[in-house]
Formats: structure tokens, sequence, C-alpha cells
């Protein structure tokens, strides 16, 4: 029996729920935290030709089959945690494809316990997805 190596992002059933509603409607998209340094805080979901992803961007993986990117210097403040994509009521940003739909996508976060950030494979940085154009 293998072990599983932990993951540095998850998403709860509802936020995957919006997450496949907006790929049909949008195409694949990609979460970027770029802003806020505490639970509760937004990321932004873009359609994935719609943002590019900086050479030192921090890959956290994948919820729902869409990338989850933070920058370096937010990733300096999360290192530790476990981040878990949820969606909540409200307006987030317009630039965030959820936004029409009065939901934003929210981050809540728990610190990873020593055995996790043992277990944990080092972060990649840069871009780790192809673009929709390469799907289609």
């Amino acid at each position: 029996m293998g072990s599983t190596l932990p993951a540095r992002v998850a998403i709860t059933p509802e936020a995957a729920a919006l997450v496949r509603r907006l790929v049909e409607q949008h195409g694949p998209l990609l979460f970027h935290q770029s802003g806020g340094c505490c639970d509760g805080s937004s990321p932004m979901c873009f359609p994935r030709d719609d943002f590019r992803v900086g050479e030192r961007e921090v890959y956290l993986g994948e919820v729902e089959g869409t990338p989850f990117y933070m920058g370096p210097d937010q990733y300096d403040y999360w290192s530790h945690t476990h981040l878990t994509v949820d969606v909540v009521p409200g307006r987030g940003s317009g630039f965030s494809v959820e936004a029409p739909d009065g939901v934003r996508f929210l981050t809540r976060s728990r610190l990873l316990s020593e055995e996790e950030l043992e277990l944990l494979a080092p972060v990649e940085v840069g871009c780790h997805h192809t673009s929709a154009a390469d799907l289609a």
C-alpha cells in the first residue's frame, strides 16, 4: 500500500461544482492568489489564456483540473498552510469569472502539520499547464 503525498491546495464540493460550470462557460481556467495574507482572501479565477503566468509564480497544484498559482511574495506567507478553495455569496473582483454570478471564491487555510511539511513535494515555479489553444 503506497502513501499519497499531501496536497497544498484542495477545493470544497460547492466550489468544485462552480468550477465545472465555469469551465463549460469559459473553457479551461486557472486560479491565481496574489493578494491577501490570511484566511478569507479571494483567489482570482481566469480563463487560462487571459492570464500570463510569470516565471516566478508558485504552482501549488490543481483543483478540479484547474491549476492554482500564487505570487512568490504571497507564498512566503502561505508556505506553511494548506489552502482550500471555497465559494461564498457576495461580489469579489470584477475580473474573476465567478463575479457576475454574485459569488466569490474564498481561500480558507489551516496550518500544515510537521509531518505534512516533511512529506510535501517541493513547490514548482513558472507555468505548469497548457493553454486553452493547446487543448483544442
